[in-house]
Order: C-alpha cells, then structure tokens, then sequence
C-alpha cells in the first residue's frame, strides 16, 4: 500500500488540477488559467523562433541549442572498432533553472 502511494506522489500534477489550484491561488476561472497558459505557449514558441531565448522571471529560461550533423564512419570503443551512423543536425529546447527554482535542483 505504501509502494502506491509512494507511485502516486511520484506522478505529475495532470492539466486540469493544475488549472483548479491555480484557479483557486487566483481570481480567475480554470477556464481563463487555461487561455492564459495557452497563450503564454504561443508566446514562448514565438519568441524561441525571433531570439532563441525566453525568460519566465525567477524560474525558467529556455534556450535553442542547435547541433550539428555528424558523419557517418567509424569510431573506437572499448578497443573495438564501431560503425557510427550519420545524424542530421537538430535544434532542442534547453531549460535553464533561474532563481527562484535553482534551490530544488539539490
């Protein structure tokens, strides 16, 4: 029984209890928490695109890495040669903990 629980706390906050404890912290309906969090997406993917960074103040900064393409060949491990696939370069979105969530971060 305490393994569940433990397996229950370990799980994240679903959408919509989220949106009610925000609602309830707040003047506002889950619905208008929902249009807020909704637009706040689109203004992040937006400002991801212009300047590659975005900033929510004392919490999180999230930031574009680009990695280049790598040549496909041959590479050296554990003494053993290894054939290494091609990969075509990629962007990801890289979360940086600010202030306000750096403590948590142990």
């Amino acid at each position: 029984m305490a393994d569940k629980q433990a397996a229950e706390a370990a799980k994240p906050m679903p959408k919509t209890a989220l949106y009610k404890e925000l609602a309830e912290r707040t003047a506002l309906e889950p619905k208008q928490i929902a249009a807020v969090l909704e637009a706040l997406e689109e203004v992040i993917k937006e400002q991801l695109g212009e300047k590659e960074v975005f900033v929510l103040p004392n919490l999180v900064k999230f930031k574009l890495v680009k990695k280049e393409a790598t040549k496909a060949g041959t590479k050296s491990v554990a003494g053993r040669m290894v054939e290494v696939k091609a990969k075509p370069a990629s962007v990801k979105v890289k979360p940086v903990l600010l202030k306000g969530l750096k403590e948590l971060d142990g």
